[in-house]
Parts: structure tokens; C-alpha cells; sequence
């Protein structure tokens, strides 16, 4: 049996992909420096943004959605 296997390509370009891991670390730090650190959850839906695979609105849907 033959297994196919996609390799997973990020959506976006690597500009693009700097510029959200430029936003999502000032963000960290703006909240670390609030006295407060990023849940695994979020940091694993950041993740998720910065390979392009969340919108803007997505992100900001999911982080909502954490709580």
C-alpha cells in the first residue's frame, strides 16, 4: 500500500511570517512586563498565526476564545 504523506507549506510569505513573530514577541513581552505569561494555548495558537495558517480575525477569535 502506497502512503501519501503532504508536507505542510506555510501560507504565507517569509516576510510575512517575520513580521507576525515581530508581533507575537512584542506581544509576550508586553504582557510579561504586566506581570503575566502566556498560557500554552495561546502560545501554541500564536504558533499557529506566525505559519500563516490563522487570519488576523482568526487569531484574534481564538485567543478570545481561551479566555
Amino acid at each position: 500500500m502506497n502512503v501519501y504523506r503532504q508536507i505542510e507549506t506555510p501560507a504565507i510569505n517569509p516576510d510575512e511570517q517575520a513580521r507576525r513573530q515581530r508581533a507575537i514577541d512584542f506581544a509576550r513581552g508586553s504582557v510579561r512586563y504586566e506581570g503575566f505569561v502566556l498560557s500554552e494555548e495561546a502560545e501554541r495558537v500564536g504558533e499557529r498565526f506566525v505559519a500563516g495558517h490563522l487570519t488576523v480575525p482568526e487569531y484574534v477569535d481564538a485567543i478570545k476564545a481561551i479566555g
